[in-house]
């Protein structure tokens, strides 16, 4: 069954920059998540190790200082284990594939501000190697432009990333609209100038920009 059109947003001449991870992709499922463990063959107890290492040095992958194999090599490090280049090729995909799953309401969000004339870019923390995906995916001519972290060497929520993706687009501070599911990177854009929302739901996000735009 297909799903029901929303009707159009407007809200030029803002534009609405989105993050990709949690909000407009879904969070890896409880199976995705399982299936990385299963593939890292864990050592007993050692689930609660892996996840805070995975974490740890998430921000270096995303920013591009660390490379993919070097981030799982740390992450092998803080868990006593040894995986050979070909167990890296697998993790890496296992997790890469479990970051893919869309949201089909904050879709739906998306092409009502596409309809509407509203301007859209992406600004998403990760690693170089997502960038062909959200330049290349289904939902890619969503957007005008695409900014990834690992690309440019700076991460959410610091400052310098918001004040790139502004001047790139060509617009003042108080016309960047920010959409993101971490409130630390929602405060790192309010602090630049621009408006912004911590996401939740489609459906209060879609409430909320209906306020802004009227």
């Amino acid at each position: 069954m297909s799903a029901t059109a929303l009707l159009p947003i407007s809200l030029a001449p803002r534009v609405v920059v989105f993050d990709y991870g949690e909000v407009i992709s879904r969070a890896p499922s409880a199976d995705d998540r399982a299936a990385l463990v299963a593939r890292a063959a864990l050592p007993p107890d050692a689930e609660p190790i892996f996840w805070e290492a995975y974490w740890r040095h998430r921000e270096a992958l995303d920013q591009g200082t660390l490379s993919i194999a070097g981030y799982w090599a740390a992450v092998a490090e803080a868990i006593g284990v040894d995986w050979s280049p070909v167990d890296v090729h697998e993790l890496w995909a296992i997790d890469h594939r479990s970051w893919l799953s869309g949201d089909p309401g904050t879709l739906r969000v998306l092409h009502a501000l596409h309809d509407g004339g509203t301007r859209l870019a992406l600004l998403s923390n990760a690693g170089a190697d997502y960038s062909g995906w959200l330049r290349s995916g289904s939902f890619a001519p969503l957007f005008e432009r695409v900014f990834v972290s690992g690309e440019l060497g700076l991460v959410k929520p610091g400052a310098e990333i918001y004040e790139h993706v502004i001047s790139e687009l060509g617009i003042e501070p108080e016309q960047f609209v920010f959409v993101d599911n971490r409130a630390d990177n929602v405060a790192g854009s309010l602090a630049v100038g621009g408006d912004a929302f911590v996401f939740t739901d489609a459906a209060s996000l879609e409430s909320w920009l209906r306020e802004l735009a009227a």
